[in-house]
């Protein structure tokens, strides 16, 4: 059997002309309110071939559930009737191959997405999964039964694989560079932009002898972007000598300073800190002869100069972002995932001399 509906039909002659709702469907069906909104939920409180019967209506009548109406009425249930808020659920991974500096960055961004979710009406909670936290298919059934369908993925140190959520129940922002399971739109640094700024700055100071180090898995998730910068910039100034990035597995002292004593750099850009000491330890002098720039503040173990990659900024964006998805009810796996992102900030600091000490 098809169902006809007047699509645009209004309970009143004097209303315009709306889309199908939970009311049409009921009223053509011949059943309630609830029992449609609980077969197109899903609930096994709705007999198979009723549920089947009601869905098939719904697609014929294009109508598309709003997932902010559920989260609501879930809300407004669970907090008996006080002040509503929707709803994002920060997803963390649990790996123990993470570095343990990558847990202030995470704990920034979800400060940043906490703030302005709060700003536009929502709040932030925040959930663990995998080792030691809860599986995919259980978080699955935790969001669909608290009504939650804003999905904010912090960073993966490895790569994350979120595809067996029910993506047609929920809208996702991820806060790195790319997701491939699933393909969905995300916000994170600008690396590339804020190496090639960070390099024209010390240019300007006079440093003509840059060394980038870099841990080998740090690049590769970042998709070589800030080697790439780095080399890119290297081949494009005239005057600059070359000097191939230092990129290991681990960095430990031994390596770093063979590369430092053969290539002399100048100044040198990395994210561990312990580095000056090595550099100091071999005759440098910082900042009188020599420089160094912390590629994150967020992990420097003493003062310098450096990059503030900016997380509370990055997850307030990303939470703008969800939010904006689910007012316009675009939930699922996007056709054509965009990437957003956000330069660094620079820090001036200890490590490098003054901008008037321009020696060569």
């Amino acid at each position: 059997m098809r169902y006809r509906f007047a699509i645009g039909e209004s309970d009143r002659p004097d209303m315009p002309a709306s889309s199908p709702t939970l009311r049409s469907l009921a009223k053509v069906l011949g059943l309630s309110r609830t029992t449609v909104s609980d077969a197109l939920r899903g609930s096994p409180r709705v007999d198979p071939n009723t549920a089947q019967r009601v869905k098939k209506a719904a697609r014929e009548a294009g109508y598309r559930r709003n997932p902010l109406a559920g989260a609501l009425m879930s809300e407004l249930r669970r907090s008996r009737g006080t002040a509503f808020r929707g709803v994002l659920a920060a997803i963390d991974f649990n790996e123990p191959d993470r570095p343990e500096a990558a847990t202030r960055f995470h704990r920034e961004l979800v400060l940043g997405a906490a703030g302005r979710a709060v700003e536009l009406g929502f709040k932030v909670e925040k959930f663990l999964v995998g080792h030691a936290g809860v599986s995919v298919q259980r978080l699955d059934s935790i969001l669909q039964s608290r009504g939650i369908h804003g999905v904010l993925l912090l960073p993966a140190w490895g790569e994350p694989d979120l595809s067996n959520l029910d993506w047609t129940r929920f809208s996702g922002v991820y806060t790195d560079y790319m997701i491939e399971r699933p393909a969905l739109h995300s916000v994170c640094s600008d690396h590339y932009r804020s190496m090639l700024a960070a390099l024209q700055r010390l240019l300007a100071l006079g440093y003509r002898r840059p060394g980038l180090f870099l841990q080998q898995h740090h690049d590769e998730r970042l998709q070589y972007r800030w080697g790439a910068a780095f080399r890119a910039f290297q081949e494009n100034q005239p005057g600059l000598h070359v000097i191939p990035p230092l990129i290991v597995q681990e960095l430990t002292r031994g390596p770093f300073l063979q590369w430092f004593r053969r290539y002399k750099p100048d100044v040198v850009l990395g994210h561990d800190t312990t580095a000056i000491d090595w550099m100091e330890s071999s005759g440098a002098e910082v900042p009188a002869t020599h420089g160094f720039v912390c590629l994150n503040v967020l992990r420097q173990t003493r003062p310098c100069a450096g990059l503030d990659l900016l997380p509370r900024n990055l997850g307030a964006r990303a939470a703008e972002l969800l939010i904006a998805q689910l007012q316009r009810n675009e939930t699922g796996i996007p056709e054509w995932p965009t990437t957003t992102t956000v330069a660094a900030h620079w820090v001036d600091g200890p490590t490098l001399r003054p901008a008037a000490d321009t020696r060569l």
